[in-house]
């Protein structure tokens, strides 16, 4: 698809082109985290940080009813190399110093193995009492170091999993050996199908209680593979049958308006993979925006 330029229009403000986060912090801070070598299928998602930023520029920051636009942006930039020796700890590093600095704090990855640093640099000092939300269509309980790994590792790390809530996980996309890993940890499973049947907002209020339930802070991964496949043909592992656009979006929203929730991750889109119209990639970039929504909605 060719690109033209984008048109200017000083009453139609872009979003994004964001001034780097300085000393005197942000309402919400956005960092790459470009994980992509641990990967269990070939990704070049690495490429999404930046295909992210420049999506966002054919978005406003306007919502009607929201004061979005007058709400303090800020780009950290991108962690360089996080897979690399040391990398993870640059990450952590990265997050916890934009957590410090922001409201709130978006990462953008990079596969799912983003998470592991992005939660723990969000969590810090904190991490006894933290709460993880997951929206995903996969456990990421496996074995190993990958970005089929993520939940496991923070378990390890001192998560309690009775704070963990996993939305959107889908059948045909797991084993029972990892389900039941779930259940020993005492992980809450909400799946796809119940998404069918259950108001969105009562899931997300149930998700909220669970992982803030000892008053300690909550990281929200938004794995983008919990979509149809066909609104994010650039996740390797999306499914058909997932969840909507609009779902998704409606759970960054509500899940942002909690000022329990300090950081949000968005994991799993290959830029380089996406369609034609950079669908999947306008999602994340959306994505984005709809946690600022919610941010300005506190």
């Amino acid at each position: 698809m060719s690109e033209q330029p984008l048109s200017v229009d000083p009453l139609w403000p872009r979003a994004g082109g964001w001034a780097p986060l300085g000393p005197d912090g942000a309402d919400l801070t956005l960092l790459g985290i470009p994980t992509h070598e641990t990967s269990l299928s070939p990704t070049g998602a690495q490429a999404t940080p930046g295909a992210v930023r420049d999506a966002l520029r054919r978005y406003s920051a306007f919502v009607p009813g929201l004061d979005v636009e007058a709400l303090r942006f800020a780009d950290a930039g991108d962690v360089e190399s996080p897979d690399a020796p040391g990398g993870r700890e640059r990450a952590i590093d990265a997050m916890a110093h934009a957590v410090g600095l922001s409201r709130l704090t978006v990462a953008v990855g990079g596969d799912n193995a983003l998470t592991v640093p992005a939660a723990l640099g969000a969590f810090g000092p904190d991490l006894g009492a933290a709460g993880l939300i997951t929206l995903d269509a996969h456990h990421d309980l496996r074995d190993g170091r990958s970005n089929g790994s993520p939940v496991r590792e923070l378990l390890e790390a001192g998560l309690d999993g009775r704070r963990v809530v996993q939305i959107g996980i889908a059948d045909f996309a797991n084993s029972a050996a990892y389900t039941r890993r779930a259940a020993e940890h005492g992980i809450t499973v909400i799946p796809r199908d119940a998404l069918h049947t259950r108001p969105l907002d009562d899931v997300v209020a149930e998700a909220l209680e669970i992982a803030g339930a000892a008053g300690g802070p909550v990281h929200v991964d938004l794995d983008v593979d919990v979509c149809d496949r066909s609104v994010a043909p650039g996740c390797p592992a999306s499914v058909p049958g997932g969840l909507a656009a609009w779902e998704l979006r409606r759970v960054a929203r509500l899940l942002a308006a909690s000022p329990s929730v300090r950081s949000i991750d968005i994991a799993e889109v290959d830029a380089t993979a996406d369609a034609p119209d950079q669908r999947t990639v306008r999602l994340a970039a959306l994505l984005v925006l709809e946690a600022a929504a919610g941010l300005a909605s506190r």
